[in-house]
């Protein structure tokens, strides 16, 4: 049985988590969330969110756990995850990409976005007047993220998405060999996803290959729509 850390994308929090968490446990699997600085909960000021906040939280809860764990990071949680590993391998057994961007040394988050003709992500930013986050349409947010999940658990979305703080997206990673590098890693692509499409997935992994490649008849929110069957492939990771 593993441990696994479950990183959250833009806008969303540690609550996204709630249906996965349970099918984890119920296969003997221990599962952890959390909020990164300035989402859910955290009352990190926007203002001070950076790409090397974010690393440090994955990178510190990792390190917090009895057992390395094996950490999860959907969307933009993939780059971060990648940051977080680069800081501190040695606290973490694997990683896996949900449908993430996968980068390479140098990447920028918003790069990678717009490098996806197919990205319905574009119009759904709502850029705030201080030019410090970006919010989502809601009434786009079914479209794009959550087109085969319940009405319940959108409806919990919309209530719960916050400000995405824009500056951790515009500063290139640092991203090396021996140390992000050395982690191993997986992929699990989303076939009907719109955020991040199935062939941009697919052509981030020409680039930064991964052990394992599982895909999911899904959009870009299977820990909504199929949580025990990201569970079962969660699983035989670990395995």
């Amino acid at each position: 049985m593993a441990t696994f850390l479950l990183v959250h994308g833009a806008w969303h929090g540690a609550w996204c988590w709630s249906k996965l968490i349970p099918a984890l446990e119920a296969r003997g699997h221990k599962a952890v969330a959390i909020d990164l600085p300035g989402h859910g909960a955290d009352r990190t000021p926007l203002k001070d969110v950076t790409m090397e906040a974010y690393a440090r939280a994955v990178a510190d809860a990792a390190a917090a756990l009895p057992e390395r764990p094996i950490v999860v990071g959907h969307s933009m949680g993939g780059p971060i995850i990648a940051a977080g590993a680069e800081r501190a391998p040695e606290a973490i057994k694997r990683l896996v990409f949900l449908c993430a961007f996968l980068p390479k040394n140098g990447d920028m988050v918003l790069a990678l976005t717009s490098n996806d003709p197919k990205s319905l992500v574009p119009g759904v930013l709502v850029p705030a007047a201080d030019g410090v986050t970006t919010g989502a349409n809601p009434a786009l947010l079914r479209d794009v993220f959550y087109a085969d999940c319940g009405d319940e658990d959108i409806e919990r979305a919309r209530q719960m998405l916050t400000p995405q703080p824009l500056a951790p997206l515009t500063v290139p990673m640092v991203l090396t060999q021996s140390r992000f590098g050395s982690v191993p890693r997986d992929y699990i692509i989303c076939e009907n996803d719109r955020a991040i499409s199935a062939g941009y997935q697919r052509d981030m992994l020409k680039t930064v290959p991964c052990e394992r490649v599982v895909e999911l008849q899904t959009s870009h929110s299977p820990f909504f729509s199929v949580p025990e069957k990201l569970a079962g492939v969660l699983g035989g990771f670990a395995a």
